[in-house]
């Protein structure tokens, strides 16, 4: 609990610095320029079990999502920034999200469920699969993934929202990176997003850890920062 009091006030204290602030004990290795106004940073800690991983969202305002991800993938803990909120998940799931199941057999099924801080549990269920085709974006090699996901109550079955879409999965950095979604709502109202990568950097590289995104930010957003 104290490492994570950490992390947020490294995320919190400033919201637009010239370089994305990678907490104490960790290490950056690859940013994704995104559509939508959105650049996202990948690093390690060394606190952390083995093959764990975290992702920081962050928009023209600064960083305003975090999430930690296990060697399997399964959303350990997620922090919205902005709200102050998190959402960890709980353990034993009834169908455990799987890197190696989907990236060896094509197929994942999950079922798991997570709790927020206020003691709200919703579970989620969905699947993963991998479409047999190889894309390659700004000279990194990814895989296409189609997917479904329900998130609902836990405790009332009240249905939160659904999505369907596509995204992209990294065999070499066991992760996935965003693509293209439709969101439905209880109401059946609609939504959709589009955050697939465009720009690659890593250690070195020009835009490595950049402190904002440049993609698909219109001029408004462009004079906050």
């Amino acid at each position: 609990m104290k490492r994570l009091a950490l992390i947020l006030a490294t995320f919190t204290a400033t919201p637009a610095l010239a370089e994305f602030p990678v907490p104490d004990g960790c290490s950056a290795y690859m940013s994704v320029q995104q559509r939508s106004c959105l650049v996202t940073h990948y690093y390690t800690c060394d606190a952390d079990p083995k093959g764990h991983q975290w992702r920081a969202d962050v928009g023209v305002d600064g960083p305003f999502f975090l999430s930690q991800i296990d060697f399997e993938t399964q959303w350990v803990l997620s922090l919205d920034l902005g709200a102050g909120t998190r959402e960890t998940l709980v353990s034993n799931p009834a169908d455990p999200a799987s890197f190696t199941e989907l990236s060896t057999t094509g197929l994942d099924t999950f079922d798991f469920t997570i709790v927020a801080d206020n003691g709200d549990e919703t579970r989620v269920v969905g699947f993963d699969r991998m479409t047999g085709k190889e894309v390659m974006i700004d000279g990194v090699a990814l895989q296409e993934v189609e997917n479904q996901v329900t998130l609902t109550d836990a405790k009332t079955g009240e249905m939160k929202w659904s999505a369907v879409g596509q995204e992209y999965i990294s065999l070499e950095h066991r992760l996935f990176l965003s693509g293209i979604g439709t969101y439905t709502l209880p109401d059946g109202a609609e939504s959709s997003s589009d955050d697939r990568p465009i720009e690659f950097s890593f250690p070195g590289d020009p835009g490595f850890l950049a402190d904002g995104p440049i993609y698909d930010c219109n001029v408004q957003d462009a004079a906050f920062r």
